[in-house]
């Protein structure tokens, strides 16, 4: 980003270039000139369309003014969209100021892909591919790794390939992967939610991916993962469980295979992909669907058994993920256990239904590292790209370009998100309880905004009688290893003491003492009625999720129709029926019954006082 400031009678005005498509020039927080322009902004294009155009005029009828070009290294002299993608064409021997310049740019960089980005080498600022010869790739992958040492981080060539450019010598691009774990954390975190119908082979998957052994073929990678005897006896998952898979800063997969302990693999990763094994069974719908809403997953994955194609709850599970906009990609399994042409067409049943208007998806069939590559950055730039791999954990084919992508993709969120929500009040999301000998009630959960820390004193609610109780944070855990401070968007479990446990439940919030959480027994949402046998109408039950809550609710009233069908919207009044609920404006909102489902949105609520009774169904008929 560039710096300019005008100086006037000890009064500033900012010229700020808006990344991507504008500048805004801003006095006293008017604007006076505003300007779009599209692509990257060089030195030809920013004296033909913004000096001479904009601030030339702009100084001429101002004479008391004068332009200060800002130049200092806090400022990156570059003009690009945002993102963590970076071009360049060469880096061969820069100035020292220069290579300050560059350090500092690339520290922007890596803010912007929260510790991650990705350099072009050999790639002019217009995306156009140049290539570098041998020599001077060499070099400017050398001033690179310079420049990562300056920063802190590690590089990571992920490929480098010829540019057909009709030369005697030959010209090459190089794509290098930047990594720098954030001061403030101990590695990178990403969430990915594992879907698919039941025996598509989801948790032999996770098993192969985070024990670093293959499958015998009878199921024996999925042990570790089942928390239930009767998971163990019918090989289904019923639960949700967690796995982790780490990457250390140079790209090397970190996991139990040197008989590491999850302390170990927190110590040695520098990016951490967290698995949410979901049920595949439809009898354990409502499950899927909680670990789907309350735990944010960033992606979810799509296993689909390739001997079996898309089968059982599999349109449902794509459907879901859809409908909470959750980024997905496929992963076809068993291939070991099929002919090529049967996976072939399993694969172009898959493209059929992702190109459907219902889903207006973008398959991309990964079949190379380089595949890899361009699937994982495409994927994160784009929500319609669907990337699918065709796997095997028994032969262990394709699993490589499986943990390529894993180690490219980046985080969704950018730097300035999460520090808006980190600035706001704590809010934590209840989702398990447990109780630990020796430690206490313990919940497990997401930090939705702010940030928690050891000791803190939160309240917890609401009962149901619609009250919040005190509590203290005693210790806090992340991966099964200590950790002291806990920042939104990141999951853990919280130490509670000595804290009752039958006065928790899921769906209840710990938040700081300070916020005024809105609770409400009714609440209107701008719904649509995905499918429905009859007519939709008022006095219908349903079970509402909505982030950790779920609550069977009574329909209370249809605004401006007395009926739905499937497929039609309108605004809703729900009213739970069992105790009031902590919810927020804009909460993403699914409900069933049987066959009946719909999506919405929660538009208003009608908050109750907190030391107000819970509400009688004879209050409700009155």
């Amino acid at each position: 980003m560039f710096g300019f400031a005008f100086i006037v009678k000890g009064m500033s005005v900012t010229l700020r270039p808006v990344l991507w498509n504008g500048i805004d020039l801003e006095v006293g927080g008017h604007s006076i000139i505003g300007h779009s322009f599209a692509g990257n902004l060089n030195a030809v294009r920013y004296r033909e369309d913004l000096l001479l155009p904009h601030v030339v005029p702009f100084l001429q009828a101002h004479p008391d003014m004068t332009l200060q070009h800002d130049n200092a290294t806090s400022h990156i002299a570059h003009y690009a969209e945002e993102g963590n993608i970076e071009y360049k064409l060469k880096l061969i021997d820069p100035t020292q100021y220069r290579f300050e310049h560059l350090a500092t740019q690339m520290k922007w960089r890596l803010q912007e892909g929260r510790g991650e980005a990705v350099y072009q080498i050999g790639v002019d600022d217009n995306g156009m591919l140049v290539g570098l010869s041998e020599e001077d790739l060499g070099s400017s992958l050398k001033t690179l790794g310079r420049m990562a040492e300056k920063v802190g981080a590690d590089i990571t060539i992920l490929r480098e390939r010829e540019v057909d450019h009709d030369a005697d010598i030959p010209r090459k691009i190089a794509e290098v992967l930047i990594r720098k774990v954030p001061d403030d954390q101990q590695f990178l975190d990403l969430r990915v939610a594992v879907l698919g119908n039941v025996d598509s082979g989801k948790s032999t998957l996770l098993g192969v991916l985070t024990q670093g052994e293959l499958d015998n073929g009878r199921g024996r990678a999925r042990l570790n993962l089942f928390r239930h005897l009767h998971e163990i006896q019918t090989g289904r998952t019923s639960s949700i469980s967690f796995e982790i898979l780490g990457f250390n800063s140079k790209g090397e997969v970190v996991n139990y295979s040197e008989s590491r302990t999850a302390e170990d693999i927190c110590e040695s990763a520098s990016k951490m992909i967290t698995f949410i094994d979901l049920a595949g069974h439809h009898k354990y719908l409502k499950t899927t669907i909680f670990g789907l809403t309350s735990y944010c997953p960033d992606f979810a994955m799509l296993v689909v058994s390739a001997n079996t194609g898309i089968a059982g709850t599999t349109r449902e599970h794509l459907g879901l993920a859809m409908a909470l906009k959750v980024p997905i990609f496929i992963v076809v399994s068993k291939v070991d256990l099929c002919k090529r042409e049967t996976v072939e067409r399993t694969v172009r049943q898959l493209e059929r239904i992702l190109k459907q208007p219902g889903c207006n998806k973008v398959p991309l069939v990964v079949s190379t590292a380089d595949d890899a590559v361009t699937a994982a950055q495409q994927f994160a730039q784009s929500p319609s790209i669907t990337p699918i791999f065709t796997v095997s954990s028994v032969s262990g084919e394709s699993l490589n370009l499986l943990k390529v992508f894993f180690n490219i993709i980046p985080p969704l969120s950018n730097s300035k998100e999460q520090e808006e929500l980190m600035q706001q009040l704590t809010e934590f999301q209840v989702d398990e309880i447990y109780t630990v000998p020796d430690v206490g009630t313990v919940v497990g959960g997401t930090l939705y905004s702010g940030i928690c820390r050891e000791g803190e004193q939160l309240v917890v609610g609401p009962t149901d009688s619609g009250q919040f109780l005190k509590l203290t944070v005693c210790s806090i855990q992340r991966n099964r290893s200590a950790c002291r401070v806990l920042r939104a968007g990141q999951a853990a479990t919280l130490a509670l003491d000595t804290f009752d446990r039958s006065l928790l439940r899921k769906g209840m919030v710990m938040v700081s003492p300070e916020m005024n959480p809105t609770i409400c027994w009714l609440f209107e949402a701008e719904i649509v009625l995905l499918f429905h046998a009859k007519t939709f109408h008022k006095g219908f039950q349903v079970t509402v999720h909505v982030g950790n809550i779920r609550q069977t609710a009574t329909v209370k009233a249809v605004h401006g129709k007395e009926e739905l069908r499937t497929g039609e919207k309108a605004v809703v009044c729900f009213k739970f029926i069992k105790h009031p609920e902590y919810l927020k404006v804009g909460a993403k909102l699914l409900f069933r019954e049987g066959a009946t489902k719909g999506i919405g949105q929660v538009t208003k609520l009608q908050p109750v006082s907190r030391s107000q009774p819970s509400q009688s169904e004879e209050e409700d008929e009155a």
